[in-house]
């Protein structure tokens, strides 16, 4: 048994809380995350609020265990996510692309816990001062949207700086990636792309299927011109953005590129011309399997590395 003070400030069995991942993260997988012992998380995006809470709704059908949504703070429908989190009483909201601040007495009002995804010791101090829950400290590893500092030299950082609690993303796969970031101070992990392969994960198959094909270097980074790069996987998508890069396109030429290619991937399956967001441990997925599973496979390995550990330091 693996339980940390995440556990018990969001009610939930293990310290893993699965990644809000824009059109991916749906009330299906949040929910089989929930009821496998983590923690469950709608990725709300750019979606409107009416698709928001049919999710929510959704999800509350399918487990009575606490979940919550992520929050794209950009997303042109974010006041009203912010109420429709709120009428529901949503147990977590985790946040990225914004300043959670105008939203955080209204979202405590109703017992809502905040928890801000960050990139930075800076931004870590900021949320703290803005009294927010625990922050998400995610390193470059991920997929997605992502940050320059890799999650090893992140974390103990993020850790030192605040009094609260850090979960660690980006880069986090397995138990030994469970173990890791609880010895380097965190009190959880959030984990994104190994949940896309999960039985409950709505995603198109080919989309899948790109991942347990995936090899060490076929995660890249694209449009860092735009100051928001994205770690995708290689493919024609990922050469076009390249060859724009190398040719001195604009950012606005780069961000056009980009437009609806994620909905091309994960809905029409279009894994060549869509963008295939997943992490550099997308290597090490390697099947599919429910997300009892796969928490189930991450808390014994994580025991089974301890336990390996205790040896080295023991002699045994």
């Amino acid at each position: 048994m693996v339980s940390t003070e995440i556990c018990e400030m969001l009610n939930i069995r293990y310290p893993i809380i699965q990644g809000g991942m824009a059109r991916i993260a749906t009330a299906e997988l949040a929910a089989a995350v929930s009821e496998a012992g983590g923690l469950g998380i709608i990725g709300a995006g750019d979606a409107p609020a009416e698709i928001v809470e049919g999710e929510i709704i959704k999800a509350r059908k399918l487990t009575d265990k606490p979940f919550g949504v992520n929050i794209m703070l950009l997303s042109p429908f974010v006041e009203e996510i912010i109420d429709i989190v709120c009428e529901h009483r949503v147990s977590v909201v985790t946040t990225g692309a914004g300043n959670p601040a105008k939203f955080i007495k209204k979202l405590k009002g109703v017992g809502v816990k905040i928890i801000p995804v960050i990139p930075s010791v800076a931004l870590a101090k900021r949320m703290e001062n803005l009294e927010v829950d625990a922050v998400i400290v995610e390193g470059t590893e991920a997929g997605g949207h992502i940050g320059e500092l890799t999650t090893m030299a992140l974390v103990p950082q993020v850790v030192d700086a605040v009094n609260i609690p850090v979960i660690a993303a980006g880069g986090i796969a397995d138990g030994r990636g469970l173990l890791a970031a609880l010895s380097l101070g965190a009190k959880g992990v959030q984990i994104g792309t190994r949940f896309i392969c999960a039985e409950e994960c709505v995603v198109h198959k080919n989309y899948k299927n790109m991942i347990l094909g995936a090899k060490d270097r076929d995660a890249v980074v694209m449009a860092r011109i735009t100051g928001h790069p994205v770690r995708a996987l290689k493919n024609k998508l990922t050469r076009q953005f390249s060859k724009l890069e190398k040719e001195g396109a604009t950012a606005e030429e780069i961000e056009k590129l980009g437009q609806g290619k994620l909905k091309l991937a994960v809905v029409n399956g279009d894994v060549e011309n869509g963008s295939v967001m997943a992490g550099q441990v997308a290597g090490m997925v390697t099947k599919i399997q429910s997300c009892k599973e796969i928490i189930e496979e991450i808390i014994s390995g994580a025991g089974s590395q301890l336990d390996l550990v205790g040896k080295f330091y023991t002699g045994v």
